[in-house]
């Protein structure tokens, strides 16, 4: 069994995350660390869980005790609780924040997107799982790059639920404000676009339009529903056939012919992406939970690879009939 652990409890992706282990066969969870919530039983924060777990919240770390160890923890915290402890050599590490997503010198986090870094994650020790948006636009571009066909902008429309702004509640979250109401905000300045542009850039290095971003706050709780368009002259069965071939090895990345909708994703780890040609313009729809394939499940999904397991192993989630 996987001996796992969690830091930063409290939150969303952790209650997902949680959800996930404790169903998941080879996996058993050592603990999960909260300092506001120390001694506290899981249930009393994640009330979904009452009845599956009798876990308690931990003030103590206990790396030794552990194979893999999920950092669920605000961005930028992670870098500083790497830097305040010493872990284990072979201890292996899942960051859910954005510290480590940037390919740089000194770190050596593999960045956790299995579409375009299957084998990398596989023989890594450290993963940087990608942001919710970033990971649903980076499926919709990457078949492209990949045959440096993204020769002009790139146009993104996204609009995401309440949960992408975690369990806190703010201003622009809470259900008064965010119930039968949509908003714009850091259009074309969203974090994201640093890991999106990397990962273009890894398969087409001479990529050097902008990709024009608009993220949209949904008035829904789970699931980003992304519309994209940029220049393709090719035929849409072109399309089709080279997005077929990017992703025929995919575990949870499927094409889809029809008109899609977001609920056939969501409480799922699956992304579906739908293909339209409108004159030179190719239209690619593409969705995805922004808790699971957007974090919790992805991560999970990067577990599995970590340590040689199917990556679908502990994923076989449904979406709701309605």
């Amino acid at each position: 069994m996987i001996q796992a652990g969690i830091i930063g409890g409290a939150g969303y992706t952790a209650g997902e995350l949680i959800r996930l282990l404790i169903n998941h066969p080879d996996v058993c969870i050592q603990y999960i660390h909260s300092n506001s919530n120390a001694g506290q039983p899981i249930t009393k924060v994640h009330s979904g869980l009452v009845g599956e777990t009798n876990l308690v919240f931990s003030s103590e770390y206990q790396f030794e005790s552990i194979d893999v160890l999920f950092l669920c923890v605000a961005h930028g915290d992670s870098k500083k609780f790497l830097e305040a402890h010493t872990l284990p050599e072979a201890l292996k590490i899942v960051d859910l924040s954005t510290d480590f997503r940037s390919k740089r010198p000194d770190h050596d986090f593999v960045y956790g997107l299995p579409e375009l870094n299957w084998t990398a994650i596989k023989q890594a020790k450290h993963i940087a799982n990608p942001g919710c948006f970033a990971t649903a636009i980076q499926l919709a571009l990457l078949p492209l790059a990949s045959k440096g066909l993204l020769t002009s902008d790139v146009h993104v429309n996204a609009i995401t639920g309440s949960t992408g702004a975690g369990v806190k509640p703010s201003t622009t979250s809470h259900f008064s404000w965010r119930n039968d109401n949509i908003s714009v905000y850091k259009p074309f300045a969203h974090q994201h676009l640093a890991e999106i542009g990397q990962s273009v850039r890894q398969l087409q290095p001479n990529f050097n339009k902008e990709i024009h971003f608009i993220p949209v706050r949904g008035n829904f709780a789970r699931g980003i529903f992304v519309s994209t368009y940029t220049t393709f002259e090719g035929s849409i069965e072109e399309a089709k056939a080279l997005f077929e071939d990017f992703y025929k090895d995919s575990a949870f990345t499927f094409m889809y012919d029809e008109n899609p909708d977001m609920k056939q994703v969501v409480n799922t780890n699956k992304a579906l992406i739908h293909l339209e040609k409108h004159g030179n313009q190719l239209l690619v729809l593409s969705m995805i939970d922004n808790l699971l394939k957007g974090a919790s499940g992805q991560a999970v999904q990067n577990m599995n690879l970590l340590f040689g397991l199917d990556e679908q192993t502990g994923l076989h989630l449904k979406p709701s009939a309605f």
